[in-house]
């Protein structure tokens, strides 16, 4: 079975103390709890992960990253590269998050390099991908996510492959008041799993884990989550309440 996974993206939010805290709060949660069907991620502001990392000791939440440099290192003032994450404890990194891509222009050439770097500095990549608004009205939203899977991707090796886990966004549906339904969800989920197959082989694709990161919540986590092809949720503002974060864990 592909592994289950519910990763909570803080963004930027929450200080040090607080980021503490609340990890904290997380970590006696999990712990108290039989073993988890997911494997649950937390995803920081970087000044968090290294305190982070002292905290959630059980094996129950793994640590993961934003976002990496897109060079090893140097004089890149303010970067941080994916080996000084590695170095804080980290296993995971986001890379390609529909904010990035907006926000900061960030283009599927870059994120592969990222993605590039992050695999051999021994992270896990939760590899980002998803249409806007204006793209899935034009019917062209499968044109869009198997773009950035051939550009940002399926330069990988079968065996680096093994380093991703994927994560589609509707951004469109996402903070606009616009739902996606489930089976929106498992039809995209499927459509990547297809390209997966076609370009790496059936086993690679059975195995590569889909989340789904467009506006998870605990009222339809287990909808979602029951879907075939959907394995997981990249959970944005739930995952800054430790009720509603539980709870989207729980819903397998």
């Amino acid at each position: 079975m592909r592994k289950k996974i519910v990763a909570g993206n803080w963004k930027m939010n929450m200080d040090l103390a607080e980021g503490l805290k609340f990890a904290g709060s997380l970590e006696k949660y999990f712990k108290e709890k039989p073993a988890e069907k997911a494997q649950v991620i937390l995803c920081p502001p970087f000044i968090h992960l290294a305190g982070i990392s002292e905290i959630i000791k059980h094996g129950k939440i793994a640590l993961g990253a934003q976002n990496c440099a897109s060079d090893a290192s140097g004089a890149y003032t303010g970067e941080v590269s994916a080996w000084m994450i590695k170095s804080t404890g980290a296993q995971y990194v986001i890379l390609g998050h529909s904010e990035r891509r907006t926000y900061y222009h960030e283009d599927d050439k870059l994120i592969n390099k990222k993605t590039l770097l992050a695999i051999n500095s021994g992270l896990k990549v939760i590899f980002c991908i998803g249409e806007v608004k204006s793209e899935r009205e034009a019917g062209q939203h499968f044109l869009i996510v198997r773009r950035q899977l051939e550009e940002g991707l399926f330069s990988l090796t079968e065996e680096q492959i093994d380093m991703i886990v994927i994560a589609y966004e509707p951004v469109w549906a996402i903070g606009t008041g616009l739902t996606a339904t489930p089976d929106q969800a498992q039809e995209m989920h499927k459509f990547i799993r297809e390209q997966v197959k076609e370009k790496y082989g059936n086993d690679c694709a059975k195995k590569l884990p889909i989340l789904y990161g467009g506006s998870c919540k605990p009222s339809n986590a287990a909808e979602i989550f029951s879907k075939p092809d959907v394995d997981g949720g990249l959970i944005g503002g739930a995952a800054l309440k430790k009720e509603d974060f539980t709870a989207i864990a729980e819903a397998f």
